[in-house]
């Protein structure tokens, strides 16, 4: 964030096209780095589809093509850039614009913005909670470690700080990433804490344990993993369930 605020003022400062560069290098790496998020997960964080997400991917290929076109302008015509560079044929191509880069600006801009609606159209969305009308069999495993709880496929439970005993507060697109445990409850071995459920505002039955409502993660992609400990996202901390409470 500190870098793109740096970049911008420094375009608009100066006009320079090194800048102007640097910053058009700067939004395709973000866009790249949403992309690789939404489509693999990066660090362990996982994107789903959202309009907030989409509408700030088109933000970065039109931040991209407006600061590329800038770079790529010519600065003086090819006389003066001769005069200026005292002939020098390199120096006078640079000043006067390489040939092509308007098309070549134009190409990556479209390429980018049709990689970027590939990949929103085959990430997942926001989806409701699910039906609360089958079972949800508990189990522990030990993950970094630490014995956590997990759901009958072994993937890490996680509760939200901002829940209270009686209320979860993880609703909408919270819910695309933290997908609630639904359904009756049943301890599997190890399992020690109590088990309970809550009436969430769907209408879902969801389950919690020691007081906690409890969800999985959208970017843990196997048993085993535990990349929603200690995320600060959707208003608040996430923290994998240990048997313990």
């Amino acid at each position: 964030m500190i870098a793109a605020f740096g970049l911008a003022a420094a375009v608009l400062a100066t006009g320079g096209r090194l800048a102007a560069a640097a910053g058009a290098g700067f939004a395709l790496a973000t866009l790249g780095g949403y992309l690789l998020s939404v489509w693999a997960g990066l660090f362990g964080f996982k994107e789903i589809r959202t309009t907030a997400g989409i509408v700030a991917g088109v933000i970065e290929v039109a931040a991209f093509a407006a600061l590329a076109a800038l770079a790529a302008a010519p600065a003086v015509t090819a006389q003066q850039a001769r005069q200026a560079t005292g002939g020098s044929r390199l120096l006078a191509r640079v000043q006067a614009g390489l040939p092509g880069a308007g098309r070549a600006v134009v190409g990556v801009s479209l390429g980018a913005l049709v990689m970027l609606g590939i990949t929103v159209a085959q990430a997942a969305g926001p989806v409701p909670a699910p039906a609360s009308g089958g079972r949800a069999a508990l189990k522990t495993a030990k993950v970094g470690g630490v014995t956590v709880l997990t759901n009958a496929q072994g993937f890490t439970l996680y509760w939200f700080v901002p829940d209270t005993a009686t209320r979860s507060t993880c609703y909408g697109t919270c819910i695309g990433y933290w997908p609630p445990v639904t359904g009756i409850a049943s301890a599997g071995p190890g399992v020690t804490g109590t088990l309970a459920t809550i009436k969430r505002s769907d209408g879902t039955t969801q389950v919690t344990y020691n007081g906690h409502p409890l969800y999985t993660y959208v970017g843990d992609t196997a048993p085993g993993q535990a990349f929603g400990n200690n995320l600060n996202l959707n208003g608040g901390l996430w923290h994998q369930m240990t048997v313990s409470g």
